[in-house]
């Protein structure tokens, strides 16, 4: 009896310090962009986001529209799986809207509206960010859906104006040659923004004879995304609330490509799109970045670098839509690594919903390695 106790009393040793190394197992932190419900269920929510977190999936960048109705239903079911709950909402780009003047729609060079003639794709309706009215409708928007308990931040997406210089990758799926900036990509040109930059410079911006090399402009509409958003940090965080942002690489890519001088902005933490086959670079690329970002991130906000998945690995090599492109499984764990290494806090998933049973294999190896900065 004596032996029968004192063998119970070592395997519950063994056990409770097997269950101590695992409960004290490195991971680095994951978040994943996602959206939804769609029609799925409370039941198929609640097994979603626990297969999610038991993947390792710390936290969701959840787009799900306006109503903070949504975001309540969700953020339930996001909480009761152990994970974070950032509501995913696009900022500059709206829609049409009954709340949305059409006069606040950015207006490129040639003098059209990104409301009438998008750049790019229809979807590219991008409002300019010097009309009070565009700050107010998204302040009540973010303000409103940061009210909701469920919500742990507010992420904000396409803060920016539209791309007036694509990523190489994409030139051939648009048929173009970014050569240098095209009056049609080149935004914003409506009366207060050009009204505002003389005021301000004294240089009437339409009378130049090549506003592209003008840096006071370049700078003024960074200015103008930057102030958007710092006025948008003030009221998230008078609600209790985290603010963070998607953003490009860079920030030296993302002011040349998209206006935006990220490394001024007041956000919580940073989630960089470090998407490398959109560069048509490779995994050390995306290295490169997060050291870059790693430096210029603000005040020191921690920098999640965000990684694009390849849905079909097996046709990688023959689809022509570079937007199907992504990390294979084989080289997930380089691009978590290069991530990590370069100081990166943690990693995050364009999307889940891309990952092969390939890519999640890769994936529980590389996010319980402890990596070393260099």
């Amino acid at each position: 009896m004596r032996n029968l106790f004192t063998f119970l009393i070592l395997a519950l040793l063994i056990t409770s310090c097997a269950e101590k190394k695992e409960a004290e197992k490195t991971k680095i932190p994951v978040y994943a962009w996602m959206g939804g419900p769609g029609d799925a269920s409370d039941q198929e929510l609640r097994a979603q986001f626990k297969d999610l977190k038991g993947k390792g999936i710390d936290g969701l960048m959840y787009n799900g529209g306006h109503d903070p109705a949504t975001y309540k239903r969700v953020g339930k079911f996001v909480k009761e799986a152990g994970m974070e709950f950032h509501t995913w909402i696009p900022t500059m780009v709206q829609g049409e809207n009954p709340k949305i003047d059409k006069e606040w729609y950015a207006v490129n060079r040639n003098g059209e509206s990104a409301f009438d003639k998008p750049a790019y794709v229809p979807h590219y309706t991008f409002l300019c960010p010097s009309r009070e009215g565009t700050y107010n409708f998204l302040a009540d928007l973010y303000g409103s859906v940061a009210e909701v308990e469920e919500v742990d931040g507010i992420h904000l997406d396409y803060i920016r104006f539209p791309d007036v210089i694509l990523a190489r990758g994409l030139w051939d799926k648009y048929g173009l040659v970014m050569d240098k900036e095209y009056p049609e990509y080149d935004y914003c040109y409506c009366d207060l923004c050009t009204a505002n930059f003389k005021k301000k410079t004294g240089i009437d911006i339409l009378e130049v004879e090549d506003p592209t090399q003008v840096m006071e402009w370049k700078q003024f509409r960074y200015d103008l995304i930057t102030s958007i958003v710092n006025r948008l940090d003030e009221v998230v965080e008078s609600k209790g609330k985290e603010i963070n942002a998607a953003v490009f690489p860079g920030p030296s890519i993302s002011k040349k490509l998209v206006r935006q001088e990220w490394n001024n902005w007041n956000l919580d933490a940073v989630y960089p799109m470090n998407y490398n086959d959109f560069y048509l670079e490779g995994t050390d690329w995306i290295g490169e970045m997060v050291k870059e970002e790693v430096a210029a991130a603000k005040d020191g906000a921690p920098v999640y670098s965000g990684l694009f998945i390849c849905p079909k690995p097996e046709k990688k090599g023959s689809e022509k839509d570079p937007e199907n492109h992504g990390l294979l499984p084989e080289e997930l764990a380089a691009a978590i690594e290069a991530s990590m290494v370069n100081g990166a806090t943690g990693i995050c998933l364009f999307t889940p919903g891309r990952m092969t049973d390939a890519h999640w294999k890769v994936f529980e190896e590389a996010i319980y390695k402890e990596y070393s900065r260099r």
